[in-house]
């Protein structure tokens, strides 16, 4: 994998923006799940569509889900949803946005509200 990530527990670590050519080395790292957290087309017509990225995280063998968020924009929604991402997903999971930032509050929520 040429992103590198960053565990924040056993369970769940974040990664800047993943490609399609990335899912089958997520998934020989160790990881079972991908949560896309950023939004399709955010960085332009350059950045990997989620469908694409999903297709190819299914083929590598990895449960992924979906669940766009607008930067700075952070919702008690997205945070109950994160959380049932985390609760329910086969772990580990790799979570992903553009810099991993996003991803890394959306599990400090998750944490200050368990």
């Amino acid at each position: 994998m040429s992103t590198p990530f960053t565990p924040l527990s056993d369970a769940l670590s974040v990664a800047p923006q993943l490609d399609v050519s990335d899912m089958p080395a997520v998934k020989a790292a160790g990881f079972n799940s991908v949560i896309i957290n950023r939004p399709d087309l955010e960085g332009g017509a350059g950045q990997p569509l989620s469908a694409d990225i999903i297709k190819a995280a299914e083929d590598a063998g990895l449960a992924v889900v979906y669940q766009p968020v607008v930067s700075g924009a952070m919702t008690q929604e997205d945070v109950n949803r994160f959380r049932e991402h985390l609760d329910s997903l086969p772990k580990p999971i790799l979570a992903f946005c553009r810099t991993g930032t996003r991803c890394t509050h959306l599990y400090n929520a998750v944490k200050q509200t368990s």
